[in-house]
């Protein structure tokens, strides 16, 4: 059993560290954009008072980007039940859509995000390519060692 809540200012150091140890620091550079942490709104899921999951999210002219998604217990609902609060935020700010950017070989994500009704938009060749010459930590290969070259945007229209 997990609770959700939303992120507060003062889980900023451990959102950070969290950022770290799962995506190599504390900002994502998409489609070409610099995102930091302390930007983002979010929920996250706890279980005894450990993150389990987390979300982050960007809203900005009537759009809500989810810019991180992750469970640390796969198949558990997490990442669903967080998707929904994103879903429930974004109609609250009068969004009409929610999009998303993955990259080319995280395959489980792309399953994830269609199955809840995510469509593909569009694929930036070379994106990432570009990302690495300012974040040279993203790494040259990802899941099932596939190189990791392009960004893969996916919306849900509400």
């Amino acid at each position: 059993m997990f609770t959700i809540r939303r992120l507060t200012p003062k889980n900023l150091p451990y959102l950070n560290l969290f950022w770290i140890e799962h995506w190599g620091g504390t900002e994502m550079i998409v489609h070409a954009e610099v995102f930091r942490a302390e930007q983002l709104d979010g929920f996250v899921a706890e279980q005894n008072d450990e993150w389990i999951g987390l979300v982050t999210l960007y809203i900005k002219d009537k759009a809500c980007e989810i810019m991180s998604l992750y469970s640390l217990q796969e198949d558990q609902g997490i990442g669903t039940n967080l998707i929904e609060e994103v879903i429930q935020e974004a109609r609250k700010a009068g969004c009409q859509r929610i999009f998303l950017t993955t990259t080319n070989d995280n395959l489980r994500a792309l399953g994830f995000y269609q199955k809840r009704g995510f469509e593909l938009v569009s694929i930036r060749r070379g994106a990432v390519d570009e990302a690495r010459k300012v974040k040279p930590t993203i790494p040259l290969t990802g899941c099932n060692n596939i190189p990791i070259r392009d960004e893969i945007e996916l919306e849900l229209l509400l």
